[in-house]
């Protein structure tokens, strides 16, 4: 959208500038008088061998001669029709030929120095002017192609681009899926409309807002409709902005930024990326030193905070999705006085964004937002808006006259697990251990608690690395795991591989990923959760603060027997979770050679179809006991006998 900018910002070339760059132009033009001009508009003379010259003056032919330090010019004895004519020669003369004087004497020419040049003193100055001058235009002519020029001259003023009356382009109408936040800066937006109603009660309006949740959940989109609800002045500027490589520079612009801010109020002033510029000082992530750039632009910028009222009108909001490696004294009350969390969206939201971002698509009648927010759990508002513009892409592609419910299918798995692969052919042995790979991880998945449904197998490989993919989709929002639903996921997680230990007696590469975030998974369950009966509700890793802080390990300091009980509890959480896997898969044989077997057949499964397979799918008898527990039978000769 276009962004309006005030006359009165624009940067205008100082004069100094378009006097120099004159000068250069009359320089360059007195060169050429001096030195061209001459060469060609001068009276020109035959040029003669000085030898010649010599045998002419001592034959008597020369009248008189011009004797100069680089030339001669000569005049010879002649007749025309009975007048006398004069025919000018040059000759360069020898500089060892001392008895010249003494020649032209004997010969009686008479001989001269040539007069002074009046003008000589101009050729002088520009000898000793025009070589730094020529070297200064020339530097300034790379600076200007490297995009400095008139800037370099303003290296302090402010970047921040600046939308006079409010005109972002955007409304609280175009941001959905964030009413909490939403309700927050109405307040704000009622101040700048209002002010009165809160000034004349004592009241005053938070100075700064900090919008902080994670990429993409409409942080900026809610800063320019705050803006666009109150018609203001609205200051957009980057945190990484205010940082150059020069000591200072980022300083100013924070003085700056403030003083057009205040000659505008009431208007916003919106940082965005503020972690960028506001990293604690002291901490693994900050900076250390007092010389430092990025210390001295946050010390600015906390100075002015400080330093105007807060009913002034001028209203700082910034954005960030790292909260936690903020500097203290700027999240402190009196700067940053409200954190508004901008939080992924609720299924109610995710529809509410979807119908935003689908006002201009054409959809069929089949298309229901709703399935596609309850398919879509953890998407922000970014993905989203992605979503829509894949499916109507995709439609596109097909030159349909509206996007189907196909469309969306299609692109979410895309966003999921990346482009279809069809190129990337399997041979025979890959494509079936995939097939059983992922069988495996449906049916054990089927079987447990909080997994969601499975809605689809596939062996067409997908993205960089998936040779094949199952996806599950849960039916409601979760916001919680208990322990038995975390141990699920780790037995589903481990489902591919234990289904290729049954079938053909040997794991492949495949379950690389798997085993990755099993492993991740188990140990959050003993040191973050503190799910572990043997170490108790005990947290043995820092949160991500705290090891910013800390400088050092993101694990507390424990000792090597402790660490050695915590790898112990995530190996027991693993074989046991391994263990219950193949009882599943061993209970279930026939259902897995039958479900792989048609899977490698039509290549993907999915739907009612799939889920009935499913459902078939028996549990075996110690499952609940160890979804309960987390403990299987001592001995066992189940996993053995299987592995066998």
């Amino acid at each position: 959208m276009p962004v309006e900018t005030n006359n009165k910002n624009q940067i205008k070339p100082p004069r100094l500038r378009q006097f120099g760059g004159s000068f250069l132009i009359l320089l360059t033009l007195l060169l050429l008088l001096n030195y061209i001009v001459p060469t060609f508009f001068g009276p020109r003379s035959p040029q003669v061998p000085y030898s010649d010259f010599i045998v002419q003056v001592e034959a008597g032919k020369v009248e008189r001669a011009v004797v100069g330090g680089d030339r001669i010019q000569y005049v010879l004895k002649s007749e025309i029709d009975g007048k006398p004519t004069e025919q000018v020669f040059t000759t360069t003369p020898v500089a060892l030929d001392l008895d010249l004087p003494k020649i032209l004497r004997e010969h009686n020419v008479e001989f001269g120095a040539p007069p002074p040049d009046q003008n000589g003193w101009i050729a002088t100055l520009l000898s000793w002017v025009a070589p730094p001058l020529i070297f200064f235009g020339i530097w300034g002519f790379l600076i200007n192609r490297q995009g400095g020029g008139p800037a370099a001259l303003t290296v302090g003023k402010s970047k921040a681009r600046i939308s006079s009356d409010g005109s972002t382009g955007v409304k609280f109408t175009d941001v959905a899926g964030v009413d909490e936040a939403k309700v927050e800066l109405e307040e704000i937006v009622d101040f700048l409309k209002n002010a009165d109603k809160y000034t004349r009660l004592g009241a005053k309006i938070p100075k700064g807002a900090l919008l902080v949740g994670p990429p993409g959940t409409g942080k900026t989109l809610l800063a320019k409709a705050i803006a666009g609800e109150a018609a203001v002045p609205f200051f957009s500027i980057s945190g990484s902005e205010f940082i150059e490589l020069f000591v200072g520079v980022g300083a100013a612009r924070v003085r700056d930024l403030f003083d057009q801010a205040k000659k505008q109020a009431p208007c916003i002033v919106f940082i965005d990326e503020l972690d960028a510029l506001g990293k604690s000082r002291g901490g693994a992530g900050g900076f250390v030193g007092g010389n430092d750039e990025r210390e001295q632009t946050l010390n600015q910028l906390l100075t002015e905070m400080d330093g105007f009222d807060a009913n002034t009108g001028v209203i700082i909001i910034a954005a960030t999705n790292r909260p936690e490696v903020l500097d203290p004294a700027l999240r402190r009350p009196g700067r940053f006085d409200r954190q508004i969390v901008v939080d992924r969206p609720d299924k109610i939201g995710r529809e509410a964004i979807l119908k935003v971002h689908a006002r201009n698509v054409k959809l069929a009648e089949d298309v229901n937002l709703a399935t596609i927010a309850i398919r879509t759990p953890g998407f922000a508002g970014a993905d989203l808006a992605n979503l829509v513009n894949e499916a109507a892409l995709l439609a596109a592609r097909q030159n349909r006259q509206a996007v189907i419910m196909a469309d969306f299918n299609e692109a979410i798995e895309r966003l999921i697990a990346g482009l279809e692969k069809r190129s990337r052919v399997l041979n025979e042995t890959e494509k079936k251990t995939v097939a059983y790979h992922e069988v495996g991880h449906a049916i054990i998945g089927a079987l447990m608690p909080g997994a969601g449904k499975v809605e689809k197998i596939s062996v067409v490989p997908r993205g960089v690395g998936a040779l094949g993919y199952t996806i599950q989709m849960p039916e409601e929002d979760r916001f919680l795991m208990v322990e038995d639903e975390i141990r699920g996921r780790i037995a589903t997680l481990l489902g591919g591989r234990s289904a290729e230990e049954i079938v053909f007696g040997k794991v492949s590469t495949g379950a690389g990923d798997d085993i990755q975030k099993t492993t991740d998974l188990a140990e959050r369950y003993v040191t973050v959760y503190g799910m572990s009966d043997k170490l108790g509700p005990v947290a043995f890793e820092k949160t991500q603060q705290q090891f910013i802080e800390g400088y050092g390990n993101p694990r507390r300091s424990i000792s090597p027997k402790v660490a050695e009980e915590i790898d112990r509890e995530v190996k027991q959480i693993v074989d046991n979770a391994h263990h219950i896997a193949l009882t599943i898969l061993h209970e279930n044989r026939d259902l897995l050679e039958e479900t792989a077997e048609e899977l490698l057949q039509r290549e993907i499964l999915e739907g009612t179809e799939l889920r009935e397979r499913l459902a078939r799918a028996k549990a075996p008898a110690e499952l609940n006991e160890w979804l309960r527990s987390g403990k299987v039978s001592e001995d066992k000769p189940l996993m053995q006998s299987v592995l066998n």
